[in-house]
């Protein structure tokens, strides 16, 4: 039997598993098997999207889980996002029912839309024009929300939310909204401690769930020589005197702050590693000192949209 997993008590009564595996960047041919893997290890709480391009292979090792009666699909949150293409109000229900299609699900734990920039409707995930910019639609997320409000009522969502939305932009969604938004869920590590933003979304009401919280070492730009947080002299330091793994260590650092944490991997015993956290603290000591290793180093910048009038990253939070 795993060791149950503590939960963050979303501002609408539901729970959500404090620790959860990322599938971004887990290759199709290979998630299918670390969606397995990591149900037997003991995680419950997927984090999806349809932008991953590989929710049909996730959607096949939960339920071949499912069938196996190793879950039962009450147990598990799995967490799926509407992508920029998707943004014009009348695609938001026909996009969610293609993600809850291609994992086999009849309705999500949470949906969120993925980020505040609308991009030109169509197939390509990333349409760009004959120079390579993005072409950009003039969708606005206030006209998105209302729609993401239905997949509730529907009975196809029990939660939404927000990723990679700014101050500005989620007081934006709390004027018009019926329904609040529960999680915004943003880049957030030792190097990004997103402390403002989460001060900001805490007194709102919304959890933060923290994507890279290992400063996604295999991102496809990462230029050679640039700082790797996995590579922290000063972290590897802090951890051996613990006993444990850098990544355990800034794990443990978003589990303490009270922040959804989402490591991905697609090997097994990295996905226990990851998820062997709860048997250690930090204390207010270790807390302060990570905090201190702030310098706004963001790594997931989405910079092909910079010029974008909802582009979320020019204000400081």
């Amino acid at each position: 039997m795993t060791a149950k997993i503590p939960a963050v008590k979303l501002s609408n009564g539901f729970d959500m598993p404090i620790l959860g595996l990322g599938t971004w960047k887990s290759s199709p041919g290979v998630v299918g098997q670390a969606v397995r893997d990591a149900i037997d290890v003991g995680y419950r709480h997927f984090d999806c999207a349809h932008c991953y391009a590989n929710e049909d292979e996730v959607g096949e090792g939960l339920n071949a889980k499912i069938k196996e009666g190793a879950v039962k699909r009450e147990d598990l949150f799995i967490t799926s996002k509407l992508w920029n293409t998707n943004h014009p109000p009348e695609m938001v229900i026909p996009a969610c029912k293609t993600t809850l299609k291609n994992l086999g699900l009849e309705y999500l734990d949470l949906y969120l839309i993925h980020w505040p920039l609308g991009y030109k409707d169509g197939l390509e995930r990333f349409p760009t024009d004959e120079n390579g910019k993005m072409i950009f639609s003039d969708a606005d997320f206030v006209d998105t929300w209302p729609e993401m409000e239905k997949l509730v009522e529907m009975g196809l969502v029990r939660s939404i939310g927000l990723s990679n939305f700014n101050s500005q932009q989620i007081d934006r969604i709390l004027k018009i909204a019926k329904i609040k938004p529960v999680v915004n869920q943003v880049e957030c590590h030792p190097y990004l401690n997103q402390k403002k933003l989460m001060e900001f979304c805490k007194s709102k009401g919304i959890s933060i769930t923290a994507y890279s919280p290992l400063g996604s070492p295999d991102r496809p730009w990462a230029k050679p020589g640039e700082p790797g947080l996995l590579d922290d002299k000063k972290l590897k330091e802090m951890a051996s005197k613990l006993g444990k793994s850098v990544a355990q260590l800034v794990i443990r650092y978003q589990v303490e702050r009270g922040n959804v944490v989402i490591p991905k991997s697609v090997h097994k015993e990295r996905m226990a590693e990851n998820f062997n956290v709860f048997d250690f603290e930090l204390g207010e000591q270790g807390m302060q000192y990570i905090d201190s290793f702030d310098c706004n180093g963001r790594v997931c910048a989405e910079l092909g949209a910079i010029d974008h009038p909802h582009y979320p990253f020019h204000i400081e939070f």
